[in-house]
């Protein structure tokens, strides 16, 4: 597929996507989801993809919501498709067995914040702006800041955040922990990478399973996720990755993993 609404691009053992409607704020629509769906199938099946960035072209937003002209349009029954929709593909997203780390380079709003507390991480631009404004139009989150966002800043500050509809900066998101850096606007991607580089550097395949048993805690209870846990440890075991790893810890030396 050629994609008119984002830039994939696959770099050494990870991949950059970057949303690519910079006149319309990189809004999400119909057509970037399914293109997103499209780049998240591709990288699901492509085994040398070991971590994914996530960001927006242009110096003022990520991605500043869900595009209102399209939106706009919907009824009861369109407006539930359009909510599910996007849900299905920011949930393939935040499922993916890789760390998915968003680069805030400006506006997260409605959609756009969605889009990044699907992602794992949340690396966030000084001049970064997020909020969750969707009852300013009459409606409320629909790609699932009513789930996410209570198990990121709690429950009281998430309700807060969503029946106000306020604009939060990029400092305030970092101390309720909606994101995990802040970094200068133009060492954003930069820094976001060299975090990048410093995972590759670990076992991938220890580090996609730590991911996936992550994962899976959200929807276990604590003595089937440590069963879980336990599971993946022994699979890891038997892995040429654990001997090489551990070899290099006994004899001193820098590990060299191969993934296998």
């Amino acid at each position: 597929m050629e994609y008119s609404t984002l830039i994939y691009e696959k770099r050494e053992h990870y991949g950059l996507i970057t949303l690519n409607r910079p006149d319309k704020l990189n809004a999400l629509n119909f057509q970037l989801f399914t293109e997103l769906n499209d780049v998240i199938t591709n990288i699901e099946l492509d085994e040398s993809i070991y971590a994914l960035i996530i960001t927006g072209s242009g110096e003022k937003a990520f991605a500043a919501g869900a595009d209102i002209g399209e939106l706009n349009k919907s009824d009861i029954r369109s407006g539930k498709q359009f909510s599910e929709y996007g849900s299905k593909v920011m949930l393939k997203l935040e499922q993916l067995n890789i760390p998915v780390i968003a680069a805030i380079n400006g506006f997260a709003l409605g959609g756009g914040l969605e889009l990044a507390l699907s992602c794992h991480i949340r690396f966030a631009s000084e001049k970064a702006k997020m909020g969750q404004p969707e009852v300013n139009l009459g409606i409320i989150p629909g790609y699932g800041a009513t789930q996410r966002l209570p198990k990121i800043v709690g429950k009281a500050k998430a309700i807060e955040l969503i029946i106000s509809a306020k604009t939060i900066d990029a400092e305030t998101a970092k101390s309720i922990g909606l994101v995990n850096e802040v970094f200068p606007h133009t060492e954003l991607l930069d820094k976001t990478i060299e975090f990048v580089n410093l995972v590759l550097s670990k076992g991938p395949l220890a580090v996609s399973a730590a991911v996936k048993t992550i994962n899976a805690s959200e929807n276990l209870t604590l003595q089937d996720g440590l069963s879980y846990e336990s599971q993946i440890f022994g699979e890891v075991c038997g892995t040429q990755d654990f001997k090489e790893g551990t070899g290099a810890f006994l004899e001193k030396r820098n590990a060299n993993f191969i993934g296998k």
